[in-house]
């Protein structure tokens, strides 16, 4: 078959072109609608949204939801950075010793490769529940009101390491393991210095998981936070979500509780709340995303 005729098997009608950039432009619309609307409430005057509900337009526009998280900005600012240093620190950590174990399970001469495989396996099926997991992290561990009981359950992920394990396999021959080996290399240092840096996509990718799972995280702060000093923001809007007296608890204005509760604009806070906490996620995306893509597609049949 020559070149020819492969073009034009592999061409694709004006039809079904049109109805692929249809069909994207909806399922980005989809991700893009829910944003904007959010952010459009976080702008809407409290009084409009009790009078007519959530609307694209409201018919009165204020900042009032956002000066009140600037009067709140202590408050705020400390959930950001525990939530920013728990992402750091935890993505950090997680992407570490996720390519360590998966180079490890990788090396097919490993004495113990396939009882260390099922062992991260199985978590993958089966777990041993929340209660003794909480009772590990309490009462074993004590990591009750402490960051690294936000960080330690979520760092390593079975099927992360699988990933990596499979990613290390296909990419990394055996002929260069084996020649750094003969000239006097530990594995140690041929992960460090040949594995690792040509592993910059399935670390990208890996990364952003953690990265979004960290940050988006607010569960592990209900199960082992009680210190509002401790709470990241997404536990603070959880609170927030459930309680609108956490934020009564930190007054700012010099008023009284019941007035404080009256004037403080309920719904809008919340949604810019979200609006906040989505930003910075957000913006990290495209530092990622060439090496995100390139780490999907390892593995791929290539033409």
């Amino acid at each position: 078959m020559d070149m020819a005729d492969s073009s034009t098997l592999n061409r694709i009608s004006p039809a079904i072109n049109i109805s692929f950039n249809v069909l994207f432009i909806l399922f980005a619309l989809i991700c893009i609608i829910p944003v904007v609307f959010v952010f459009i409430i976080s702008i809407s005057s409290e009084q409009s949204i009790k009078l007519n509900g959530y609307r694209f337009w409201p018919q009165e526009f204020s900042l009032e939801s956002y000066l009140f998280l600037w009067k709140e900005g202590k408050m705020i600012i400390r959930a950001l950075g525990v939530s920013a240093a728990v992402t750091v620190a935890g993505t950090a950590m997680g992407v570490i010793l996720t390519t360590l174990m998966g180079y490890v399970l990788s090396i097919r001469k490993f004495k113990f490769n396939s009882f260390f495989t099922m062992v991260v396996f199985i978590p993958m099926i089966f777990n041993g529940g929340m209660i003794s997991s909480y009772v590990i992290n309490t009462q074993f561990l004590h990591l009750k009101n402490t960051l690294w009981a936000l960080i330690l359950p979520l760092c390593v992920s079975s099927f992360h390491v699988i990933i990596c394990k499979t990613f290390f396999k296909l990419n990394i021959p055996e002929s260069i393991v084996e020649s750094a080996q003969i000239d006097g290399a530990s594995h140690f240092t041929i992960f460090a210095r040949i594995a690792f840096p040509l592993s910059k996509p399935i670390v990208a990718t890996i990364a952003l998981f953690l990265s979004f799972a960290y940050w988006n995280d607010w569960f592990q702060s209900s199960l082992y936070i009680t210190d509002t000093k401790l709470f990241s923001i997404q536990s603070l809007l959880d609170h927030i979500q459930r309680n609108m007296e956490m934020m009564a608890k930190n007054p700012s204005l010099g008023v009284t509780l019941q007035q404080y509760m009256n004037n403080m604009p309920k719904e809008g806070a919340r949604m810019a709340m979200a609006i906040i906490i989505i930003v910075p996620i957000a913006c990290t995306y495209p530092f990622f995303q060439r090496y995100f893509i390139s780490g999907l597609t390892v593995g791929a049949v290539k033409g």
